[in-house]
C-alpha cells in the first residue's frame, strides 16, 4: 500500500554506501547498544516526538531485527533464570498468531506460551504481551492479568495515526516499535525497543549479540534516512503532503470500502471502533486497522476455507487462538490486489 507513496518521493530516501563503510559490528562502542547505529537513535526520537505517540525520555533504544527478534530478547531479558519452572507467556485471545510459535520454538527452559491471559491462573510470574492496537482485531489493549508477578511487554507496532487515533503518548516499561507497519519498509527487518530499565536493556542487547551479533548497518542507515524524511514533511510548509496524512486517506478508504462490501453480501461482520481524538491528525475518526477481523456469519463454521473457495486468501480464527468463524485479512495490500478483494467479498452470496 505505501509503495506508491514512496514512488512520488523519488529520491529523497535514496540511500548511496560506498563499499568501505559500515564494515565493523561496531556503531558506538559507548553505547549501551552497542550496534545502534547514532543517526537511526535519533531519527527514531526525532518521529516519535513529532507524533506524540511514546515516551522517549529517559528510555534505552535497543535495535533488533524486526520486533520478531526484540519479542524474542524481550523474553531472555525478563525471564527470571533462578525459576524452577519456565516462566509463563499469555496474551488475551485474539493473539497474534506468532508468540506462540516465537516463545516455544526453542523450547527453553527459560520461558513457555501459555495461552490466552484471560483464562490463566495468577500464581507466580508471569510475562504478559500487550499488543495495542490489537493484532488481529485492532482494538486497543490493556493488560488483563493484573497479578502481582506480572511482567508487561508492550507490542505497539500499530500504534502510528494512519492506523488508529494517537491519544497520549505511550509510556510503559518495554514499548516495541517496528519500521514494517509505520512506514510499510517490511524488507529492511528493522525494529527497536524503548526500554526503561537498563538491565533489561543491556540483556536484550546481550541476547541479539549472542543470536546475530548486532543489526545490519545497512539497514539502519536507509531506516534512518526514510524516518528523516516523514519527520522532516511534517515539519515543513507542506505538510498537507505527509506520509502520515496520505497513509490515514487510503485506510480511510478501504475501510470504508470493506464495510461497503460486507454490507453488500451480508453473510460477514466487521467491527466497530469508537470514534476518538488523534492530537496528532487534529481529527476525530474510528480506528482503521492494518487488518480486517471479519467473522463468517449463519452456518459457516470455518470462514478461512469458505473464502479460500471464493478465491480470497485469509488466517482463520484457530491461528488467534478463537472460533475458525473468525479470520484476519491484511488491509495494506496494492491498490490492485486490494481492489479485487473487496469486490469479490461484495459479491458472495449464500
Amino acid at each position: 500500500m505505501y509503495e506508491s507513496y514512496w514512488q512520488k518521493k523519488g529520491d529523497e530516501t535514496t540511500v548511496v554506501i560506498p563499499g568501505w563503510q559500515f564494515m565493523s559490528y561496531f556503531s558506538d562502542a559507548t553505547r549501551l547498544c552497542w550496534f545502534l547505529e547514532p543517526e537511526f537513535a535519533k531519527q527514531i526520537v526525532r518521529l516519535h516526538n513529532v507524533v506524540g505517540n511514546a515516551v522517549t525520555e529517559n528510555r534505552h533504544i535497543v535495535v533488533g531485527t524486526g520486533s520478531t527478534q526484540l519479542f524474542q530478547a524481550a523474553l531472555y531479558a525478563l525471564s527470571p533464570c533462578a525459576e524452577a519452572e519456565p516462566i509463563s507467556v499469555v496474551s488475551a485471545a485474539p493473539y497474534y498468531s506468532s508468540y506462540p510459535l516465537i516463545t516455544d520454538c526453542l523450547k527453553s527452559r527459560l520461558y513457555k506460551w501459555a495461552g490466552d491471559a484471560r483464562s490463566f491462573s495468577k500464581n507466580g510470574p508471569y510475562i504478559e504481551l500487550v499488543t495495542s492496537p490489537n493484532n488481529p482485531d485492532g482494538f486497543a489493549r490493556r493488560s488483563v492479568v493484573n497479578g502481582s508477578e506480572g511482567i508487561l511487554i508492550h507490542d505497539l507496532a500499530y500504534y502510528w495515526p494512519q492506523y488508529t487515533p494517537i491519544s497520549s503518548r505511550a509510556n510503559y516499561d518495554l514499548m516495541l516499535f517496528t519500521v514494517s507497519k509505520s512506514t510499510g519498509h517490511a524488507g529492511m527487518r528493522i525494529g527497536w525497543a524503548l526500554v526503561k530499565d537498563e538491565d533489561v536493556a543491556r540483556k536484550m542487547t546481550k541476547y541479539i549479540e549472542i543470536n546475530t551479533i548486532g543489526v545490519s548497518k545497512d539497514s539502519q542507515v536507509r531506516a534512518a534516512k526514510v524516518l528523516k524524511v516523514i519527520s522532516d514533511n511534517i515539519e515543513g510548509p507542506n505538510e498537507g503532503d505527509s506520509f502520515f496524512e496520505f497513509s490515514y486517506r487510503v485506510m480511510a478508504k478501504r475501510w470504508k470500502q470493506l464495510r461497503e462490501a460486507v454490507q453488500q453480501s451480508g453473510l460477514f461482520s466487521v467491527s466497530d471502533f469508537p470514534p476518538q481524538l488523534c492530537m496528532f491528525l487534529n481529527r476525530v475518526f474510528e480506528p482503521q486497522p492494518a487488518f480486517a477481523w471479519i467473522k463468517c456469519e449463519g452456518d459457516i463454521e470455518d470462514c478461512e476455507s469458505f473464502l479460500r473457495g471464493k478465491k480470497i486468501l485469509t488466517r482463520g480464527g484457530k491461528h488467534f487462538g478463537v472460533s475458525p468463524k473468525y479470520v484476519r485479512i491484511s488491509m495494506l495490500d496494492r491498490d490492485k490486489n486490494y481492489e479485487t478483494f473487496v469486490r469479490r467479498l461484495s459479491t458472495i452470496r449464500s
